[in-house]
């Protein structure tokens, strides 16, 4: 619709509150609003020049516009949640909940039971919460049955059928959890004061209960009444360690409302949480999307209203991070920078920044999850694989001159080391530097270990070097009856040549691929993990070989000298006689003067 055709019709709208619907050219429905005054709502999306781009677009898409008279502004806001809720329109808020919260239930019979659960229900049952985490719930509802025995069974407790005498009392009964009202051991009266009580603590009201308690204890301190009197005591002080627990901030604080709010460009987040008398006694986290550059005062409008009207407050305040415009005119608006009011406002933010972190966490997982795919597809595409590689394993070997030859096996799973499943090992049957038939060897261990204990073995083993190194792993395998059930290649250093096995040819990958650049870092981690470990085995022996060949000094007083000392230096820095206190005098003394005949 041009601001041309929109002229010819503005004079068809109304001054009068009501909602809007835009319409595009197909009869979808692209956008419900509310207003004031239909007229100039409606007229400023035409009329100003200043729109962000997504308003624009949206505008461009308008063919025609409907909309409802109301009766007052209150109606309109109503009319429209209703709108959006059923038809969902593109261009609208799209709120999310953050996650489904526990409640603790009341349930809608006679003998209530009182339970959680995460499922609320149009059963005409009284629902408390939502509650912040299970955690909190069970506290909650531990604290009510330790005051109040409930029963929780199923039974239907009809007078006629507890008359009839059809239920016994079970072992709840015995146990102190219930008082036996299937067999008529408390009354109904009983049963729902001690109900309206729960009740009263759920939805925090606290001071009013323990005034009411404090005075029927006295009364029947005063009757002499001194069990049910002790009773309530206990009661009364279970209460206050509870509101101890669970306090916030001052205990005299009124009712209210409480708003935390975070955001990037896409979304915004807002935690709410009902407070009385200090103590938390409901809350939720939302999530609005934003579809036109909302402000970040029309997004927390929009959190206060809906949030309100799901948990049917009736908090008179509500502490808000900034100015916005609730619908409800009376509302008292508090932003404090200090005190009470600011701890649980920081309280409420918190909770907003935490799922607004575990949401990115989330999507960077996923799109971490999505690109990993993709190289694996890649892979399997470059390589010519029957499946994804998951599962790769790369080998090689390190060595000086022949001396500590050892090798390593790191593992990628994903196309992501996984440092738990990496291996190394002191090669055992090749004598001087043989590195093909170093390579047979740990290559023939590896999988020899992994067939016998029943493991899966990888989709793609990669051998870091040429042909030759390639050719004695294929040896190993087909000496273990799996060759041609794993996928082998090798890369070599100098052009990265990926060689196969029975294939005289190289295969030459785009060096921009990100299937070279996931062999590459295989290759280079099994190198860095071989070269350290050799380094250790070399330190390690370059370090006993200063105490080897010294008799009287066997290996477990070598031991625990390096242990001590941590050095040979150190050692003969120490003297013979602090090295007497850990090996003895005689050892200490054929060391020092072994040392001696050698200068």
């Amino acid at each position: 619709m041009t601001p041309e055709a929109f002229k010819e019709l503005e004079t068809t709208l109304p001054a009068k509150p009501g909602v809007y619907r835009y319409y595009d050219a197909d009869g979808n429905l692209l956008y419900v609003g509310k207003a004031k005054h239909l007229r100039k709502r409606v007229s400023s999306y035409f009329q100003k020049s200043d729109h962000a781009a997504r308003i624009k677009l949206l505008v461009r898409k308008i063919d025609r516009i409907e909309f409802t008279i109301t009766n007052s502004e209150q109606d309109a806001l109503l009319l429209e949640n209703t709108l959006i809720k059923q038809y969902q329109p593109k261009y609208n808020v799209n709120l999310k909940d953050g996650k489904t919260y526990p409640y603790i239930v009341v349930k809608n019979e006679r003998f209530p039971r009182i339970f959680f659960t995460r499922n609320r229900k149009d059963d005409g049952s009284t629902y408390l919460g939502p509650y912040p985490s299970l955690g909190r719930v069970r506290t909650v509802f531990e604290f009510i049955q330790s005051l109040y025995p409930m029963r929780t069974c199923s039974l239907a407790l009809s007078e006629a059928n507890i008359k009839a005498g059809k239920f016994k009392v079970c072992l709840e009964y015995h146990l102190g959890n219930c008082k036996g009202p299937c067999e008529g051991l408390q009354s109904e009266e009983d049963y729902m004061a001690n109900v309206k009580e729960v009740i009263r603590i759920l939805k925090g009201h606290m001071g009013e209960l323990k005034t009411e308690l404090r005075s029927r204890m006295h009364e029947y301190t005063e009757a002499l009444a001194f069990e049910q009197a002790e009773d309530i005591r206990r009661k009364l002080e279970a209460i206050d360690a509870f509101q101890g627990r669970s306090t916030v901030v001052n205990v005299r604080m009124d009712e209210v409302d409480v708003f935390g709010y975070t955001e990037n460009e896409k979304e915004a987040v807002i935690a709410y949480l009902q407070v009385n008398e200090g103590m938390i006694i409901r809350s939720k986290t939302v999530v609005l999307q934003r579809k036109l550059d909302e402000s970040r005062e029309e997004l927390l409008a929009y959190a206060v209203n809906h949030l309100r009207r799901e948990m049917q407050s009736s908090c008179k305040e509500v502490i808000i991070p900034f100015d916005c415009s609730p619908d409800d005119d009376g509302l008292i608006k508090t932003i404090p920078l200090a005190g009470d009011k600011k701890k649980l406002l920081d309280l409420a933010f918190k909770n907003a920044l935490y799922l607004r972190e575990e949401r990115q966490a989330g999507k960077q997982k996923r799109e971490d999850k999505n690109a990993n795919l993709r190289i694996l597809d890649t892979l399997k595409e470059d390589f010519r694989l029957q499946e994804r590689p998951h599962h790769i394993e790369c080998f090689d070997n390190s060595n000086i001159q022949g001396s500590s030859p050892v090798a390593s096996c790191v593992v990628f799973r994903n196309a992501r080391p996984s440092k738990k499943d990496y291996r190394h090992f002191n090669i055992k049957t090749v004598v001087g530097p043989d590195d093909f038939s170093s390579m047979k060897e740990i290559v023939y261990r590896r999988y020899k270990r992994l067939t016998e204990e029943g493991e899966s073995l990888p989709q793609l083993i990669v051998i870091d070097g040429g042909k030759g190194q390639l050719g004695a792993a294929v040896e190993s395998l087909k000496e273990l009856g799996i060759y041609g059930q794993v996928a082998i290649c090798s890369i070599a250093k100098r052009l990265e040549e990926i060689y196969f096995p029975e294939d005289p040819l190289p295969l030459y990958i785009n060096k921009k691929s990100e299937s070279l650049r996931v062999i590459q870092q295989l290759r280079d981690e099994a190198h860095r993990f071989a070269i350290t470990f050799h380094r250790q085995q070399r330190s390690k022996k370059s370090i006993r070989s200063g105490l080897d060949g010294i008799p009287g000094i066997g290996p477990a007083s070598q031991k625990l000298l390096l242990k001590t000392f941590k050095s040979v230096k150190k050692i003969r820095e120490a003297g013979e006689e602090t090295v007497a206190k850990e090996i003895g005098p005689a050892k200490a003394r054929a060391l020092f003067a072994y040392w001696e005949s050698e200068q």
